[in-house]
C-alpha cells in the first residue's frame, strides 16, 4: 500500500478586476452545483457584489469562457481527433476520441470524465492534450441518452441532475470495456474526471474490472463500504479551499487504508473547487493546475504502460 501523501501546494491565481472574493467563489459553487437557480444566485451575487450593475459585472469572470482558453488547437496535425459513438450500458454513447497522429505501436488509454456541463469545449481541449501525451484519450458525453450536450450550460447542468446515476455509472465501465477493446488500445485503461467527473472517476474505480488505474479532481467520494472493490491504484486531488468535497476526505481515505488500496491523495493550498478548468478566471490555479496534470500524466504512464 502506498500510503497518503498530503501535497500543498500555495495558489498562484491572478485576480482581475473587478475584485473577487472566496464568499463570491462560494456563492457560485453553491449555484453550480444545483441549490441554488440562476436567479436567486444573481439576487444573491448583487447582494454581495454591492449592486447589480456590479452582479453583471463579476458573471463573466465567474463563468466558463470557451472561447479563451484552448490549451491545443483542435486541427493540430500532430492528433487525430473525431466525434465517436459506441454501445453504452443501455443505448447509444456518444464520444470525442483523440489518439497521436503517428503512434508507435499501441497505446494506453484514458477515459476522460466531464464536470456537471457536459462535454463541451474544455473537455475536448483536455482529451487533446491527454493524447499527445501518448494515450487514446477518449471524452465521453454522458448526456448521450438525453440527446447530447447542449450548448446552454445551466440546461446542462439541471440534464446531468436528471440522469440514472446507476444507468451511468454502468455506461462508464462500458466505455472502459470500449478503449481496452479499441484496436489503437494496448488493452490498459485509465480514467480521469472533474468535479461531477471526479465522483464518476471514483466510482469507475468501485464499478470496473477492467480499469487499470483512477485520478478524480475534487470528486465525491464513494461510500466506505463500496472501497473494498476498489482494485487499482489511484490518485486523489483536491483543493484546499473546497470545504464541500474535503468534508469527505478522512471518511474516504480512512476507508482506503483499511482496504488496502493503493493510492496518493494531494491538497493544493489556496485553490478551488474546478481549479484545473483553464476557461473559468475565478477559479482556475495555474500553479496547482500545472502539477496535477503531472503527477496526473505520470502516474497514467507509470500505471498503464
Amino acid at each position: 500500500m502506498t500510503a497518503s501523501r498530503q501535497g500543498k501546494i500555495t495558489g498562484g491565481k491572478d485576480q482581475a478586476a473587478p475584485t473577487i472574493t472566496q464568499e463570491i467563489i462560494d456563492l457560485y459553487d453553491e449555484y453550480t452545483h444545483l441549490t441554488l437557480d440562476r436567479r436567486r444566485f444573481f439576487d444573491h451575487l448583487s447582494r454581495v457584489a454591492g449592486g447589480t450593475a456590479a452582479a453583471y459585472a463579476l458573471l463573466p469572470v465567474l463563468e466558463n469562457n470557451y472561447a479563451e482558453a484552448a490549451m491545443m488547437a483542435p486541427d493540430d496535425s500532430r492528433l487525430k481527433t473525431e466525434k465517436i459513438s459506441f454501445p453504452g450500458a443501455s443505448g447509444e454513447m456518444m464520444g470525442y476520441l483523440a489518439r497521436p497522429a503517428e503512434p508507435a505501436g499501441r497505446l494506453p488509454a484514458v477515459l476522460v470524465i466531464h464536470e456537471n456541463r457536459g462535454l463541451n469545449p474544455h473537455i475536448e481541449d483536455v482529451t487533446r492534450r491527454m493524447a499527445l501525451e501518448g494515450f487514446v484519450a477518449l471524452g465521453v458525453d454522458f448526456l448521450s441518452p438525453a440527446g447530447g450536450t447542449p450548448a446552454d450550460e445551466d440546461q446542462a447542468r439541471e440534464m446531468i441532475g436528471a440522469l440514472d446515476t446507476g444507468q451511468t455509472i454502468q455506461d462508464a465501465v462500458a466505455a472502459v470495456d470500449f478503449l481496452a477493446n479499441h484496436p489503437d488500445s494496448n488493452g490498459k485503461v485509465g480514467s480521469v474526471g472533474f468535479c461531477w467527473g471526479g465522483a464518476m472517476s471514483n466510482q469507475v474505480a468501485v464499478n470496473s474490472p477492467a480499469i487499470s488505474a483512477t485520478v478524480a479532481y475534487y470528486g465525491r467520494q464513494p461510500a466506505a463500504d463500496q472501497v473494498a472493490n476498489i482494485k487499482a491504484p489511484m490518485l486523489l486531488h483536491y483543493a484546499g479551499l473546497d470545504e464541500r468535497i474535503n468534508a469527505g476526505i478522512p471518511g474516504f481515505e480512512a476507508a482506503l487504508k483499511s482496504n488496502g488500496v493503493n493510492y496518493d491523495l494531494f491538497v493544493y493550498d489556496d485553490a478551488n473547487h474546478a481549479f484545473n478548468n483553464d476557461t473559468n478566471a475565478a477559479r482556475y490555479d495555474a500553479k496547482a493546475a500545472d502539477v496535477a496534470w503531472s503527477r496526473t500524466v505520470n502516474f497514467f504512464k507509470e500505471n498503464l504502460q
